[in-house]
């Protein structure tokens, strides 16, 4: 095997290293409310999530793969340029999960591709068009979901508003289960069209693989099928550092809103990738929450969360691209033998420094919610989200204030 061949294949490897990192970086998208509510324990919860990242196989196109394949001009996307957007991506990948930041892998790797291009062929190698729709959907993505989310848990108030409240809270654990389900389809077959339309353009630029005459990336069953299993294999792995943030740091949950957030986002994702646009699941998840938490009173935003983490979105492509820019001068500016050296040190100490932080992330039972945190009292159900006794205020949710306000005591 020839080293042209080996480069190929190592950066084919790079790529679904980061569909893995995406994985287990955006597994909080929809897992954090069915943790959150207690629908499923961590552990199942990353299961079911998985298992639905690669069901989009059967369901999704590949819109999405073209529109990211084609964000550097063919003529001068190589090697090279490759290596650089995915170390740009991965590096900042793990740089927010190290920090528990949910920001957007989508927005990393087409940062990674806009700064690696620039580097090699200034503003002539960005292909507007695709660079454009995906920093518009930064926009648009979290308040779509804000304002589905916040639509549909005012329509589920109104609908909810003299149903019987335990009943009501068991059947919508049951359909948290479907909503999680459709969050997860979603962010498989958005997200790991990404990785697909990176690889597929690898080939094309190798010359193993020829596009189409409008320059169509065709995308090989192995290519769609290892992405779909890489993240899949990402999202098992976790990511509990962010589950907390994104179930319970924006707002407080219950089967009712976590519902809404979860159908909202799910709503907003798949129209996204009808369109061919590289949405950010964690964005519009994170909207929806915001949505569902702004229309109820019983549960308020915590709005220096979602500011810090707006903040964090605003940075990502910017931030990546400056890792792939400086990826990119490492492997191509000083003399072959040397930059080789370079490229093998940066990796190793990428790797271990993955390895490391992952033996001491959280665990599974970290981010289970403490038996505090979710009670069986009478809730009124048009709240959706934490108890609201008095119909003014948000209801207490600890044993002692619970036994305060209704003068029984809670069994723990």
């Amino acid at each position: 095997m020839d080293l042209a061949l080996w480069t190929l294949v190592g950066l084919v490897a790079l790529a679904l290293l980061f569909d893995y990192t995406n994985g287990f970086h955006d597994a909080a998208n929809s897992i954090a409310t069915v943790v959150a509510t207690r629908v499923l324990r961590p552990r199942w919860a990353v299961a079911w999530a998985a298992g639905w990242n690669c069901a989009a196989f059967f369901f999704v196109g590949t819109a999405v793969a073209n529109t990211v394949g084609q964000t550097v001009d063919a003529q001068f996307l190589g090697p090279a340029v490759v290596f650089a957007a995915l170390l740009g991506a991965v590096v900042w990948n793990f740089a927010s999960w190290h920090l528990g930041l949910p920001t957007s892998s989508s927005h990393a790797l087409v940062g990674g591709l806009v700064g690696a291009g620039l580097a090699a062929g200034g503003l002539a190698a960005i292909k507007g068009g695709s660079v454009e729709k995906t920093a518009l959907f930064i926009v648009v993505s979290p308040v779509a979901g804000l304002l589905l989310g916040g639509l549909a848990m005012t329509l589920l108030r109104l609908a909810l508003r003299r149903a019987d409240v335990r009943a009501t809270e068991k059947r919508f654990r049951v359909l948290q289960l479907a909503s999680s389900a459709a969050v997860s389809l979603a962010h498989g077959g958005n997200d790991a069209q990404k990785t697909m339309g990176v690889i597929a353009a690898l080939l094309v630029s190798t010359g193993h693989l020829q596009a189409g005459a409008d320059g169509e990336l065709p995308i090989p069953v192995w290519v769609v099928v290892a992405a779909y299993a890489a993240i899949a294999a990402g999202t098992l792995s976790g990511g509990w550092r962010i589950v907390r943030t994104m179930g319970s740091a924006i707002t407080r949950l219950r089967p009712v809103s976590g519902f809404a957030a979860e159908t909202a986002a799910a709503v907003a994702i798949f129209g996204s990738t009808a369109l061919g646009a590289p949405v950010s699941t964690t964005h519009t998840v994170a909207g929806a929450i915001t949505g569902v938490g702004a229309t109820n009173r019983g549960a308020p935003v915590h709005w220096s969360v979602f500011g810090r983490l707006a903040v964090a979105w605003l940075v990502t492509m910017p931030a990546a691209a400056v890792v792939a820019a400086l990826a990119f001068w490492l492997t191509t500016g000083p003399p072959h033998p040397v930059s080789a050296v370079l490229v093998t040190l940066v990796l190793v100490v990428l790797v271990v420094g993955l390895v490391r932080a992952l033996r001491a992330a959280p665990r599974a039972g970290d981010v289970a919610p403490d038996e505090d945190e979710e009670l069986e009292i009478p809730l009124r159900t048009g709240a959706g989200s934490v108890v609201d006794l008095g119909g003014r205020r948000t209801a207490p949710h600890t044993p002692a204030e619970v036994e305060t306000a209704t003068g029984r005591p809670v069994p723990l």
